[in-house]
């Protein structure tokens, strides 16, 4: 077989994964994923069912992928904004700015992972919670290296930084269930006044 018939399968196979993960996706836009088969899933991409399984074990499986796309690239969005700012407020509001605009740009990859959180896939739950793990450990570096965190505990630092990561899945979970650009917009200032009120206690924080 020669270098570029291997390629051009290799394209195809990466091809057809992608499409199961799409209509997969569009799918679970409606319903959850424990009642997704995968016959509907091969009907979508216009596959053999026997085809599914040159990607992925099981529906699970395909869960497992999809939080990883789809937790993959808010992961991206928060560390620039964390990177970039270095005043508090400018901090809040490119977060704020940030998950809006990621909800907005990824709907269908918000509302899996905020159904899916506390599915019923244990897999599936378990692979949300392991990359929440990692991106709290890659906030906690960040606000680790900030002036302010001078003098805390690594415990302190990684509790403060699990409050942000859970702030944000809430308000991507808002953002991705209101009603209209009014409702939006109450959201936005309400997850600003919380990350404020994260902020305040920072400053004054002691460990008791």
């Amino acid at each position: 077989m020669s270098s570029n018939t291997l390629g051009v399968r290799q394209a195809q196979k990466r091809k057809t994964r992608e499409a199961l993960l799409d209509a997969g996706l569009r799918l679970l836009e409606e319903q959850s994923l424990s009642s997704l088969g995968l016959r509907e899933v091969t009907r979508v991409v216009g596959v053999a069912p026997a085809a599914f399984y040159r990607h992925f074990r099981d529906m699970a499986d395909l869960g497992v992928a999809l939080v990883e796309e789809s937790l993959g690239s808010l992961h991206v969005v928060v560390r620039a904004v964390l990177a970039e700012q270095s005043e508090a407020e400018e901090v809040i509001d490119g977060t704020v700015e940030a998950v809006a605009a990621h909800v907005e740009l990824h709907p269908a990859h918000v509302r899996f992972i905020a159904r899916e959180r506390h599915g019923g896939v244990r897999a599936v739950r378990q692979a949300i919670g392991a990359e929440l793990d990692r991106f709290g450990d890659e906030v906690a570096e960040a606000l680790g290296a900030q002036e302010l965190s001078a003098g805390w505990s690594a415990e302190d630092v990684r509790m403060l930084a699990g409050l942000y990561v859970d702030h944000l899945v809430m308000t991507a979970s808002a953002f991705i269930e209101a009603a209209g650009p009014e409702e939006r917009r109450r959201i936005a200032d309400t997850a600003r006044r919380q990350l404020r009120l994260i902020s305040l206690g920072r400053r004054h924080w002691r460990d008791g």
